[in-house]
């Protein structure tokens, strides 16, 4: 990446008392790339992108957001990047369009074309109370207060939470249009779909570290694969325990699952000695990549 980042914090980190929430996070985004940070519940997620939005301080390191001093700079760094919190919410009475005319007014931004853009497309009826919206249409009026003001960047903390697929799309194809014009995302989320879809790298954050970093492929290329063998006659695990990247091998009656990394001809190879009668296999998405990791990172930890 060149150039200047949208977001690059150095040794941030967060601790309530005596509880340690984020330690050492060093990560940067580039202008039109969209991040996601996934993660355990209370792994940190929040947590960073509220210290980002200078509504908690950090008890270490520093932060910037396009170029400013997240904290020294706060005002103005609202001014340019959009917040969707995963509270949001506002007073019960006020329609979509009372919402959006008080943002505006707030942010000295009254042209709601993009607003009302991304409402249209979203299906949101902007003529209705607050509260008596069900909780995906609260979900859409709180993203599109966040791109109101046409942000160089924006913090998105679950934005699809209550989203049908239909509004999934519509916000995977703005999201993306959105990072193509030079815009930046930070998204945490647990639709991991929704992230492998829409995010040109991941981070990884465990116990509030920021484990892993990289493109969606480098992780599922990382990640256990799986292929399952039928055989004419029973055929005991302990042919494959012991071939080159097999780490879990379960045999049932005539059928064997494996669990393995790297290359499958090996396991394809020995399995040809026993009479195979079918064989399919099971490639990584996200969800299975980042379970898998979860797993073996709380396995070595303990």
């Amino acid at each position: 990446m060149t150039g200047r980042p949208a977001i690059e914090t150095s040794g941030l980190g967060k601790d309530y008392g005596r509880r340690r929430a984020v330690s050492v996070v060093d990560l940067r985004v580039a202008a039109g790339e969209v991040f996601g940070l996934l993660g355990p519940n209370g792994a940190g997620k929040t947590t960073i992108l509220r210290v980002l939005m200078d509504l908690i301080r950090p008890t270490a390191g520093r932060a910037r957001l396009l170029g400013l001093d997240a904290r020294r700079d706060s005002v103005a760094v609202r001014s340019k990047v959009g917040y969707l919190p995963a509270d949001f919410a506002v007073y019960p009475e006020l329609t979509g369009h009372e919402v959006l005319r008080l943002c505006a007014g707030l942010r000295g931004h009254p042209d709601l074309a993009t607003a009302h853009d991304l409402a249209h497309r979203l299906e949101l009826e902007l003529d209705r109370p607050w509260g008596e919206l069900s909780r995906g249409n609260r979900q859409k009026l709180g993203l599109v207060q966040a791109f109101l003001h046409d942000p160089e960047l924006v913090l998105l903390d679950e934005p699809s939470s209550g989203f049908d697929p239909l509004a999934q799309r519509v916000l995977h194809d703005w999201l993306r249009a959105y990072a193509d014009r030079g815009g930046a995302v930070l998204l945490s989320s647990h639709a991991l779909s929704e992230v492998e879809r829409t995010a040109d790298r991941i981070g990884v954050l465990l116990d509030g570290r920021l484990e892993l970093v990289g493109r969606v492929d480098e992780l599922t290329g990382a990640a256990l694969r799986e292929v399952e063998f039928s055989f004419a006659t029973p055929v005991p695990a302990a042919v494959f325990e012991d071939l080159p990247g097999v780490r879990e091998v379960t045999a049932t009656g005539a059928t064997v699952r494996c669990r393995f990394t790297g290359p499958v001809a090996e396991l394809l190879r020995v399995a040809a000695d026993h009479d195979p009668r079918s064989v399919t296999g099971h490639e990584p998405d996200l969800e299975d990549a980042f379970v898998d990791y979860v797993e073996r990172h709380r396995t070595h930890a303990h």
